[in-house]
């Protein structure tokens, strides 16, 4: 399937489908020889792990499709920096007028209940001809742990928040940390989004160093490279600034320097 495509119906990816036949395998093995239960366990546990091993990589595409890369041939020059968490009030703005001072384009995850508490500044990100995209209702640090129900109730609430105060539906989801289990593929599909994860990130939340949150990202920097930094839950420097806002102009800098183009997700999909 082409990245720029989304598939109507869910497809489990091998590694599930390998799960599947796991499990099929376990049950006959214990109709037939019961007493290999050590060894039908032992199995079934090792798959466990491989499946949870794949929802704690945030760049993995074993659970199914993940944009770890704007996809070939994109866009000639593109990179696209992505920006979590927010909005936040006293971030957002400054980093919007950042990117405009560059000519900029960027992608926004955004949290759906900051969206429903602060709809002015998710509506300014969209007019400035930014994107909005999902990322969950309520950043629950325990997503990766829902069951089915629970995580298409995260992820379709978000969709609806956002619709509702933008105008524009969200076609890309990135789960909180990145951490997601087997259940998030097939409510993905269902509600027409993609997965995107990064190429690199800047651990700018943990990290208040804005060197080296900046080396991350921009050593080495390609064309197709997805940036990830956060305007929600930012680390703060030693005066108190957010990093985001230390590291962007640089960022931006460079990318002007190589001839790059700091463009949209959705931009990769036209």
């Amino acid at each position: 399937m082409n990245e720029r495509e989304i598939a109507s119906h869910w497809k489990p990816s091998p590694l599930l489908l390998g799960s599947c036949a796991v499990h099929l395998g376990a049950a006959a093995a214990l109709i037939v020889r019961p007493r290999a239960w050590p060894w039908v366990v032992g199995a079934l546990l090792a798959n466990h792990a491989a499946l949870a091993a794949a929802g704690l990589w945030p760049r993995s595409q074993l659970l199914g499709p993940n944009w770890t890369r704007l996809p070939a041939p994109g866009l000639d020059r593109g990179v696209a920096i992505t920006i979590d968490d927010g909005p936040d009030p006293k971030v957002t703005p400054q980093v919007l007028a950042l990117l405009e001072g560059y000519g900029a384009s960027a992608t926004f995850f955004c949290v759906g209940e900051r969206v429903l508490r602060y709809p002015d500044l998710a509506r300014e990100i969209v007019r400035r001809g930014h994107a909005v995209e999902n990322h969950s209702q309520r950043h629950r640090h325990n997503f990766s742990l829902l069951g089915p129900r629970a995580m298409h109730a995260e992820v379709a609430s978000a969709q609806e928040s956002i619709f509702r105060v933008t105008g524009s539906m969200p076609r890309f989801f990135r789960a909180p940390a990145g951490l997601r289990n087997p259940f998030l593929d097939p409510v993905l599909v269902r509600l027409k989004l993609r997965l995107a994860s990064w190429t690199r990130r800047g651990f700018d939340t943990v990290s208040a160093d804005a060197e080296a949150v900046f080396r991350r990202l921009a050593n080495p920097l390609e064309v197709g490279d997805i940036l990830l930094l956060h305007d929600g839950h930012a680390a703060l420097t030693r005066s108190g600034r957010p990093v985001i806002l230390d590291v962007l102009p640089r960022l931006l800098e460079t990318l002007r320097a190589r001839q790059l183009e700091s463009v949209t997700l959705r931009s990769a999909l036209q």
